[in-house]
């Protein structure tokens, strides 16, 4: 499969930013964010059958210009709402909102949508995405806040690849910037008539809920990401959990929630993998980012720009062995620490010692080579499969597949298209990985890597 880039260009936003707002402050939590991008693939399917006759391929042609131009006017008025995406990286800790734009790429797959989704090539992914979305290398200063590449089908389908830098958004807060793209492009009505001060305070209050004072976390978060990553050769497959299988999932692990239950399943069957490689059990540590809008009580939290997330963090000593309902409950617990006490406390005068506290704690476990640690964030009921443009809602939502020589244990959980099932997309060491995906406890209730067409 061949993807062809035809055009590059900046979209700018439909009105400039004040020039009082030209220097956007990133918040402690911001900092605390390894400089990477946030990557997300959206896959549509506007074809018709798959018919190659001259008047229809005429059509997609037509039809393909009109769904461009679209995709760019409704960017356009977005970045203006959403201005620091329309900038670029200042420095570590402030962003320059200088309306150069997002960087808009056009590119041509020589491969149906059918094609490439009946049996999708995890590793191929990053092709559809305009930049290399991990762990950024020197300085990210005069880098693209926001990265997008429309790939269009042979058959007039489109996958919409983002990375928007993790220095400003989180999955929380790139859905709310999906949702208002996608509204734009089906109504150019959309939001014209709010008042921009207004959106302000409403949309940008990270910063002072979770201010940064004289703190500096850049190089403390890198070492301890840095800590994590491991030699090795690290491979990505994908499991899929359907509604039944959740359910006697969360009945087993007496889980109130999906994602706890998925979770702790894969904790399980990734440490058995472990100890099966090593010939010994392992400690094992987890971490679980959570979404901090959902656990304060400010009102303008909800639909805010920036990182609002934290981790939460499990342990397994090597000599312990937990059945399912035990590691979902240490799940649990690790979570419901994080509450408005907490998140108050982050962003208040003791803000300080807590980061500095928890840095020594994860990075004596994170560097410690006895130890094998797993981190999990979870894309669900983030809304993802709502982003309709005009053309109808995604088909498929997705990550990316990795293959390298150093990374670390890590899952993401996405929610199917139905919204009733979830994808863990699981990227561990290969070794690992071979004795995980033949492990029939999981396979119980996961399908390995199968057609995201089964589902449509």
């Amino acid at each position: 499969m061949e993807v062809e880039i035809i055009s590059q260009e900046n979209i700018k936003p439909s009105s400039p930013t004040p020039q009082h707002f030209r220097v956007f402050k990133l918040s402690l939590l911001d900092q605390f964010i390894t400089p990477s991008y946030v990557p997300l693939l959206l896959f549509y399917d506007v074809s018709k059958n798959g018919c190659r006759c001259t008047d229809h391929l005429l059509h997609h042609q037509q039809s393909t210009l009109e769904r461009l131009q679209l995709l760019k006017k409704s960017l356009s008025e977005t970045l203006t709402l959403f201005y620091p995406l329309a900038g670029k990286m200042k420095d570590d800790c402030s962003i320059d909102c200088d309306d150069e734009g997002a960087n808009f790429l056009e590119a041509r797959v020589n491969h149906t949508l059918h094609q490439f989704l009946s049996k999708p090539d995890l590793l191929l992914l990053h092709k559809f995405l305009p930049c290399q979305p991990f762990l950024l290398t020197g300085s990210i200063a005069g880098t693209y806040v926001t990265n997008i590449q429309v790939n269009v089908f042979e058959c007039g389908g489109i996958a919409i690849g983002m990375c928007v830098s993790h220095k400003i958004v989180d999955g929380a807060a790139l859905s709310n910037f999906l949702e208002v793209w996608s509204a734009n492009a089906r109504d150019n009505t959309c939001n014209k008539n709010i008042d921009i001060d207004d959106l302000l305070s409403v949309s940008f209050v990270s910063t002072s809920l979770f201010p940064a004072k004289d703190l500096w976390l850049g190089d403390f978060g890198s070492e301890i990401w840095g800590s994590w990553l491991k030699e090795g050769k690290f491979v990505t497959r994908r499991f899929v959990f359907d509604a039944p299988a959740i359910a006697s999932l969360k009945d087993r692990a007496r889980s109130s929630t999906r994602v706890e239950a998925v979770s702790a399943l894969i904790w399980k069957c990734t440490t058995a993998a472990s100890q099966q490689k090593h010939g010994m059990p392992r400690r094992s540590f987890l971490t679980h980012a959570v979404n901090l809008r959902t656990r304060m009580t400010h009102p303008a939290s909800k639909n805010s720009l920036g990182n609002q997330v934290w981790v939460a963090s499990g342990r397994l000593r090597a000599d312990e062995e937990r059945e399912l309902d035990q590691l979902a409950r240490e799940i649990r617990v690790g979570i419901s620490k994080i509450n408005g006490d907490f998140i108050k406390e982050l962003g208040g005068e003791k803000g300080k010692e807590m980061m500095l506290d928890f840095i020594k704690e994860i990075k004596e476990f994170g560097s410690n080579d006895e130890t094998d640690y797993l981190g999990f964030t979870s894309w669900c009921k983030f809304g993802f499969y709502g982003a309709d443009f005009g053309w109808g809602k995604p088909v498929w939502v997705s990550n990316i597949g990795v293959e390298a020589p150093l990374f670390a244990n890590f899952v993401v959980l996405i929610e199917s298209r139905l919204g009733d099932g979830i994808e863990a997309w699981v990227t561990i060491d290969e070794e690992e990985m071979m004795i995980l995906q033949s492990d029939n406890h999981l396979l119980s209730y996961a399908s390995l890597d199968p057609s995201p067409l089964t589902s449509l």
